[in-house]
């Protein structure tokens, strides 16, 4: 597996991550014993950029990962998350970026993972009540007293990049980036490079949209999260289908899978573009690593852009309650 270096750290992930979300929510039924297994051979193949948040399974998330991790922490370069604040039913109550708030949650965080130290930790999302240069000065502090190594952000805006990173050293940037949503080409990723951050891509799948498994959002299971969202309900994903099938199209004439030419395309993408595809599976874990071997060509990713322009994608990135 190669490595490459994330921003302008010196961490050297793998150039494909993990994702460990939906070992514990939002995408139906999972085992454990699977899902263990999985972060296993992610790990044997060279695997070592494990991504996980807080607010995953409310804490759940953390606690498996750490479990399973814990005899090979010094094989994982380990992401977490914090900043999303959820009720005990698992509610979506908002953001908090206060800096009373950020030793809290890393603690918590730490305790939960079973960790000393989080590689690299992020503040998910913007806080709209606290300016982020206080959020990132609290942030700092932490990396200062050895309980985290780097500062990343997720899903902040350009100017909001350049205040963070006048704070602190930002080394990666996380935001959804796939083949069907594009939207962070225009003016986040040419920040990122002018700072020399490095992006970090989640949903590099569409949700598992762009793995051509899902025709109809029925089939998934009662409790997955994707049976509401807007990219995955009614004309929308009748639109947004049709891209999927011009996806599998040029997959089927490149002898792969849709998942393993979504893949590709991401980390022909740049040098600094490391996508975290989440899965619970052996099986789709093997799927996605089957992209590394795929090389497509000036002419394929002409056709691609051709056919996935920016703004294709049918839909809100979230529900309304998110």
């Amino acid at each position: 597996m190669d490595k490459k270096r994330l921003g302008k750290s010196e961490l050297k992930v793998s150039v494909m991550g993990l994702g460990c979300m939906g070992m514990s929510e939002f995408y139906g039924r999972s085992k454990d014993e699977e899902s263990s297994k999985t972060i296993h051979r992610a790990l044997d193949v060279g695997i070592n950029f494990l991504d996980t948040a807080d607010m995953y399974g409310m804490g759940k998330n953390e606690e498996f990962v750490g479990k399973v991790i814990r005899e090979r922490r010094k094989e994982v370069i380990l992401a977490t998350k914090f900043g999303v604040i959820r009720g005990e039913n698992g509610s979506f109550l908002g953001r908090n970026g206060s800096p009373e708030y950020v030793p809290v949650a890393c603690e918590a965080s730490l305790r939960r993972l079973g960790v000393d130290h989080i590689d690299l930790y992020y503040l998910h999302g913007p806080d709209p009540k606290t300016p982020i240069e206080e959020t990132i000065g609290a942030m700092s502090k932490l990396v200062t007293k050895g309980y985290v190594r780097y500062i990343g952000i997720s899903n902040i805006p350009p100017e909001g990049i350049r205040r963070a990173y006048s704070v602190h050293p930002i080394v990666a940037l996380q935001s959804e980036y796939s083949i069907w949503d594009r939207a962070v080409e225009a003016e986040v990723i040419p920040v990122c490079r002018e700072l020399g951050i490095g992006f970090v891509s989640y949903s590099p799948l569409g949700r598992g949209a762009l793995t051509g498994h899902i025709k109809q959002v029925e089939n998934l299971d009662e409790d997955d999260a994707r049976r509401s969202h807007p990219r995955f309900l009614g004309e929308n994903f009748q639109k947004n289908l049709l891209l999927i099938n011009r996806i599998e199209e040029l997959a089927k004439e490149k002898g792969c899978r849709p998942s393993q030419l979504a893949l590709a395309w991401l980390l022909a993408q740049g040098k600094d573009i490391v996508p975290i595809p989440g899965t619970k599976t052996l099986k789709h874990l093997e799927e996605n690593l089957g992209a590394l071997t795929v090389k497509l060509t000036a002419e394929d990713l002409s056709r691609i852009d051709k056919d996935a322009p920016v703004g294709i994608v049918a839909g809100a990135p979230y529900p309304e309650r998110q």
